[in-house]
């Protein structure tokens, strides 16, 4: 199986989260959604994180860009 990307994790865990407040997910299923939701949780916290370090990494250095370009005048 490949890889969920963020998108498609966080629409299956709001459809999930949907079909128990609307009480379609019987007892014998919930064990197995439960699982499921905390699987794709942590798949959307782990490209959430990755994606602020990405993003943190850039903007260091765009930072290190302009004060080089600074110090050139």
């Amino acid at each position: 199986m490949s890889e969920i990307n963020y998108t498609d994790a966080f629409e299956e865990l709001k459809d999930i989260v949907s079909d128990m407040e609307d009480g379609q997910i019987n007892v014998d299923e919930l064990a197995q959604k439960v699982k499921r939701a905390t699987e794709l949780i942590r798949t959307c916290k782990s490209k959430l994180t990755a994606t602020e370090g990405d993003v943190q990494k850039i903007l260091k250095e765009l930072e290190a860009q302009n004060s080089e370009d600074s110090s050139n005048f």
